[in-house]
């Protein structure tokens, strides 16, 4: 399985880890594996290319409950994003979906903003650096 033979060198090699995920049946069937490759590519991420080794993965909440780092992303994605989430005061809903309470979802804004907005900021500059194709004719 192509999931399980993916490796974080660059950028790239989470860009395509994330286009995979764009797909709900896709991550629905294969969420065990997604889970740790997720944790591996942010691992790689956090600590090589953003050289920050003081953000323990995954991280865990109050009562010891491991954070689903890829559950979150696919929740507030689903959502319309980081700025949608917050401008529309939805991180409690946010928590809420994630098992938590409606009183976390602070936690889940200060989680969502350690370890996955950086990158889904990568994520968005690569895209609008493409070249677009022009059309012949």
């Amino acid at each position: 399985m192509i999931i399980r033979a993916m490796e974080f060198h660059d950028f790239t090699d989470c860009k395509s880890l994330t286009e995979m995920m764009e797909d709900s049946k896709f991550v629905f069937k294969y969420k065990h594996e997604l889970e740790g490759k997720f944790e591996e590519m942010l691992t790689w991420f956090i600590t090589v290319k953003l050289e920050i080794s003081t953000r323990p993965i995954p991280p865990y909440a109050a009562d010891n409950k491991k954070v689903d780092l890829l559950g979150l992303y696919m929740v507030v994605e689903r959502d319309g994003g980081y700025q949608n989430v917050t401008d529309n005061n939805m991180w409690p809903v946010i928590a809420k979906d994630m098992r938590y309470g409606y009183h976390d979802g602070e936690f889940m804004r200060i989680i969502y903003a350690m370890y996955l907005d950086v990158l889904v900021y990568r994520f968005k500059k690569v895209k609008a650096r493409r070249p677009v194709a022009m059309k012949e004719g």
